[in-house]
């Protein structure tokens, strides 16, 4: 008990000294509050797809690929603070927002019957020539977070990237589904084989990557892929 109020104290006084603030706003936060203060957190673009069968994550894949459910869990407004939370966590390597985000993300599946019964969280990967650059993967922070406050294993291993692809970013809808043709390999399918895999990605835009990797996946015997994206472009 002495300890624990000994703790206490001491975190006090270095957040007075060093306040750790909202990566959103910059107000303080408080002690029960994490990365992203609750004002925040509250007011992103939430979208509620994991509530709605046919959401618009779900058209994208209608006719291309079998998904048995998907979602995406903010708008990617270009003038929301959730903009700004992606930019910090992709290029100046804020993996805690990934991370708590991914949790708050998970939280909310838990309570949808088509993702609850989930077997396992594998993120989009990263080709290693891109994760040697950049130093993480921030689908990997996302997954993260949702494996944990899902309490479902997290796979990393199980399937790579094999071709490094130029960035999507300027990229037209034709040219993005050309540009992850084969990009993706399953490198252990007994891991996979008979299990629901939620792919997970940081913003879906034309599904194209998802896409390529879902059905790699699915060559797996027996394997179910659900979507769950952090964003929607």
């Amino acid at each position: 008990m002495c300890k624990n109020l000994s703790m206490k104290i001491l975190n006090d006084f270095f957040n007075l000294i060093f306040p750790v603030t909202c990566v959103a706003c910059g107000n303080v936060l408080l002690n029960n509050e994490r990365v992203i203060c609750l004002s925040c957190n509250y007011n992103l673009p939430r979208t509620n797809f994991h509530l709605e069968p046919d959401n618009p994550v779900a058209v994208i894949f209608w006719g291309r690929v079998r998904i048995e459910h998907t979602t995406a869990f903010y708008y990617f407004n270009k003038a929301s603070k959730f903009r700004h939370l992606i930019h910090e966590l992709k290029y100046k390597g804020r993996k805690d927002i990934g991370i708590e985000l991914g949790k708050i993300f998970g939280y909310e599946m838990i309570n949808s019957p088509g993702f609850r019964l989930i077997d396992l969280v594998l993120p989009v990967p990263l080709h290693k020539k891109k994760l040697r650059k950049r130093g993480f993967n921030q689908s990997e922070c996302i997954a993260r977070g949702i494996s944990e406050s899902m309490n479902k294993p997290l796979d990393t291993s199980s399937v790579i990237r094999i071709v490094y692809s130029a960035t999507q970013t300027r990229k037209t809808r034709y040219d993005r589904w050309l540009n992850v043709e084969g990009i993706f390999k399953v490198t252990d399918p007994t891991a996979l084989s008979g299990k629901h895999i939620l792919l997970v990605d940081d913003v879906v835009t034309t599904g194209a990557t998802l896409e390529a990797c879902a059905t790699e996946i699915l060559k797996a015997e027996g394997t179910k892929v659900s979507v769950a994206a952090m964003a929607m472009a």
